[in-house]
């Protein structure tokens, strides 16, 4: 029998239609992956790191998934350049960015991965969505849950949930 594993991914995008980057990237996470279990509304977040340039659109989903964390990695990569990713600069407009947040309950820390995502608490933009599919999930690492890491967050960045009709 195979052994599947659940993901938690933050996608983003500020680049072109970012609905359609979304509805791309999910499809082919569905394809490369595996099955999308759960995905938060679309959230309209102004640019964390690299202020003056577009708004994003971000979206958390839950994968169910045969693939190892380094075999995510390196598909979410694939999945990146598919839709034309440029990673010539940090921070940059993008047409999509996906981001490992969560891997099954483990904390790993090697120069290609880090899970849990490293700035998962200090990021308004991946806890507001996050905490509609997984309130009660509890950081590996810190020992809170979603929801109390959303409440402690500082982050003051604009964060709406957007009225865009999206299916999977």
């Amino acid at each position: 029998m195979m052994t599947e594993h659940t993901a938690y991914l933050l996608l983003g995008t500020n680049l072109g239609n970012r609905s359609e980057n979304l509805s791309k990237a999910t499809a082919a996470i569905r394809m490369f992956l595996g099955r999308v279990e759960s995905q938060s509304h679309i959230y309209e977040t102004e640019p964390w790191g690299k202020p003056h340039q577009p708004n994003f659109y971000n979206q958390a989903i839950k994968v169910v998934t045969p693939c190892s964390p380094l075999e995510t990695l390196h598909l979410m990569k694939q999945v990146e350049f598919l839709l034309g990713r440029d990673n010539s600069e940090k921070w940059a407009p993008r047409v999509i960015d996906i981001d490992i947040l969560f891997f099954d309950e483990l904390a790993i820390e090697s120069p290609v991965l880090t899970v849990p995502h490293a700035h998962i608490a200090q990021r308004r933009f991946t806890l507001d969505p996050m905490s509609e599919i997984a309130p009660d999930l509890v950081h590996p690492v810190l020992n809170k849950t979603i929801k109390e890491l959303a409440d402690a967050c500082t982050d003051t960045l604009a964060v709406q949930m957007v009225d865009v009709v999206y299916q999977f």
